[in-house]
């Protein structure tokens, strides 16, 4: 079982991306989101999203939510509209676009639902996952950095820890590997329950062509769990610390919601602050502002992952990497300011963001896994690749 073997782990931190990351959601795996997925459809029409649930059922006590805030520029939204399922069966579902369309009915066929007045269609049910991590490989390295610190390493006014050269080669190269051999995906034959949908672009782009997406799960007592981007919860939280130090604080983070998320910034610039003395050089991280107090100098791309939605430009259908639009926006990259950003379910998400923490750049960390086991489409709804008969229900 997922959960077995992540908590078998030695650091906590090293689990998959957002996968069983409190103990709130391992008490209830159906409230839990693995990951989200969101990007423009290649004819510019849609807005096509994923929502991975650890479980392998959806709950008839829980709403699973899709926010979709829009706006003119990034980083500015002006509406929001929700996408609210909720199942009272594993084929009664009833997904709610605003206040203005509905989907009800069996959604666990590959053709999907589609809403009364044509404005969304909605899948529910088991999929491959199209997440792909090499989960072990960054528990060595967790393992490695802590060595190195409890040898001699010190962390300097910022908090990045000053690694040697050869601890930092010792680090990159472990994440390279799986217990010593070729790296592996730990996700591979994972089939969680998933909800994928396509949103026509016209009715969630109110407030401008600009959208920043996010998920949540939600219960009788309020929210449980959010995610957006992959990693932040569970890479940048309380990284190295203890255990109940790190379920703490990643249950007041899931319980947040991006507009209540900004005392999550110095936590959470302590992890970027971790991650930016991998490569062995501090002060080289994306965003990195060396001009303020060294306690704050991570703040701006801290602020950023704190908030956690995935932003979008709706204006382009060609959609390429992780951050583009947050990059071309904040860090003058031109190049990216036609790429739809968001994050497909085929971009090689987890080194993207890792290595824009570590250096600045897009190929410093590789954790040896760039592609998932299966084949997924970003064309053909539901996205995501059938379960193996043998697989369902891993």
């Amino acid at each position: 079982m997922l959960a077995i073997a992540i908590m078998s782990t030695a650091i906590t931190p090293a689990r998959a991306s957002d996968h069983l990351d409190t103990p709130a959601v391992i008490a209830d795996p159906r409230a839990d989101i693995g990951d989200l997925f969101a990007w423009i459809s290649p004819d510019g029409n849609e807005l096509d999203l994923v929502m991975t649930i650890v479980g392998h059922s959806f709950s008839d006590k829980l709403s699973y939510v899709f926010h979709i805030d829009s706006g003119a520029r990034f980083g500015r939204t002006a509406a929001s509209t929700v996408l609210v399922c909720r199942f009272a069966s594993a084929s009664a579902a009833d997904c709610r676009l605003g206040s203005g369309d509905r989907a009800r009915g069996d959604a666990s066929k590959s053709a999907g639902l589609v809403s009364g007045r044509g404005h969304f269609r909605v899948f529910a049910g088991l999929r491959d996952d199209p997440f792909f991590n090499n989960v072990r490989g960054t528990r060595d390295v967790y393992n490695v950095a802590i060595a190195a610190l409890a040898s001699g390493a010190r962390y300097d006014a910022s908090g990045c820890p000053g690694f040697s050269a050869a601890q930092s080669a010792d680090i990159l190269r472990h994440w390279k590997r799986t217990d010593g051999g070729p790296a592996t995906n730990f996700l591979r034959g994972w089939t969680p329950d998933s909800i994928v949908v396509s949103i026509k672009l016209a009715a969630v782009t109110r407030g401008g062509p600009m959208l920043a997406v996010w998920g949540a799960t939600v219960g009788p007592k309020g929210q449980i769990d959010r995610a957006a981007r992959p990693l932040t919860g569970n890479a940048l939280l309380a990284t190295l610390g203890a255990a109940d130090e790190s379920n703490r604080l990643k249950e007041r983070y899931n319980a947040a919601t991006p507009a209540t998320s900004a005392s999550f910034v110095p936590a959470v610039a302590q992890g970027i602050a971790l991650y930016d003395g991998f490569d062995g050089r501090c002060g080289d991280s994306l965003l990195i502002d060396r001009k303020a107090p060294p306690a704050q100098r991570y703040w701006p791309l801290a602020r950023l992952l704190a908030d956690d939605r995935l932003w979008l430009n709706s204006r382009s259908a060609v959609c390429t990497q992780l951050f583009a639009v947050e990059r071309a926006a904040l860090n003058g990259e031109k190049a990216l300011a036609s790429d739809c950003g968001g994050r497909t379910i085929n971009y090689d998400a987890v080194n993207v963001y890792r290595s824009l923490l570590a250096d600045g750049s897009t190929t410093k960390i590789d954790d040896g896994v760039h592609a998932d086991d299966k084949a997924h489409s970003t064309t053909i709804f539901p996205f995501l690749a059938a379960p193996d008969a043998v697989s369902v229900g891993k």
